[in-house]
């Protein structure tokens, strides 16, 4: 474990992070968003920050659509199978850049680019997720590495 000193807060406040729509789930579905998920870890896997996710990237990606599904206004699937999403705690271990955060948000990027049309994501909401992205992702930054810069752009 790494000392607590250490760790990097990053400046954005939780609790100012807007969560997306609710209605996506209901126009998306579970399996598109799961689809879109096991795509979005295809693009990991491929990224220079493969070696933060674990070998078996399908499972990674179940485990991931889970949690979106729940978000994204479904049943709450990732909590009755793992828990409290509890996120920044549970991505401690790893140590998340402002570097690794602009990768993750790139790999993202990729998939959303195709998302109304191949999962079915609603495009009203296509702008506040992308933003949601970029806001919870930067709460996950937890190691300084320089970059002021927060933003991917």
């Amino acid at each position: 474990m790494r000392d607590p000193a250490a760790v990097y807060t990053p400046p954005i406040n939780p609790a100012d992070i807007r969560g997306p729509s609710q209605e996506i789930y209901a126009c998306m579905g579970r399996d598109n968003i799961y689809r879109m998920l096991e795509d979005f870890y295809r693009e990991l896997g491929a990224s220079p920050i493969r070696g933060m996710f674990p070998d078996d990237l399908t499972r990674a990606a179940h485990k991931s659509a889970a949690f979106f599904v729940q978000l994204l206004g479904g049943p709450p699937e990732y909590s009755e199978h793992f828990g409290p999403p509890r996120l920044r705690a549970r991505h401690m271990p790893f140590q998340i850049t402002n570097e690794a955060r602009r990768q993750w948000l790139a790999c993202f990027e990729r998939v959303l680019e195709h998302a109304i049309t191949g999962y079915g994501f609603p495009a009203q909401h296509l702008t506040d997720f992308r933003r949601f992205l970029q806001d919870f992702s930067l709460w996950m930054v937890n190691t300084a590495d320089g970059d002021p810069s927060p933003d991917p752009t």
